[in-house]
């Protein structure tokens, strides 16, 4: 006598595997201006004094264990901050994302 599960188990073996491919437009990232953004590792203070003082300073987030530091963000006109204690670890432009870095199993679309 064939169990209730392996009688579904065999029933979802037999299906046909069905599968879509996603075909994605390689585009050239639109042309923006340069525009100097803080070093990776630079302070807080490095920063201020540098672009002078934030437009918006939202609050740290995590910070309750080593191994979530307390991360906080600048915002300025043009990029964003990102600093892990006191020292920056990222900084964005929104109209600037960064490049695919792998293209590999990418299709042109037609």
């Amino acid at each position: 006598m064939i169990k209730p599960a392996a009688a579904l188990l065999s029933l979802i073996v037999s299906l046909p595997v069905l599968a879509e491919e996603l075909a994605l437009p390689i585009v050239a990232p639109p042309a923006v201006a340069p525009i100097a953004l803080p070093a990776k590792g630079s302070s807080m203070q490095a920063v201020s004094r540098q672009f002078g003082q934030p437009r918006q300073r939202h609050p740290a987030a995590g910070g309750d264990t080593p191994k979530h530091p307390p991360i906080t963000r600048w915002d300025y006109d043009g990029f964003s901050v990102f600093f892990e204690n006191q020292h920056v670890v990222h900084a964005v432009r929104p109209d600037a994302p960064a490049p695919i870095a792998r293209r590999d199993g990418l299709v042109e679309a037609p």
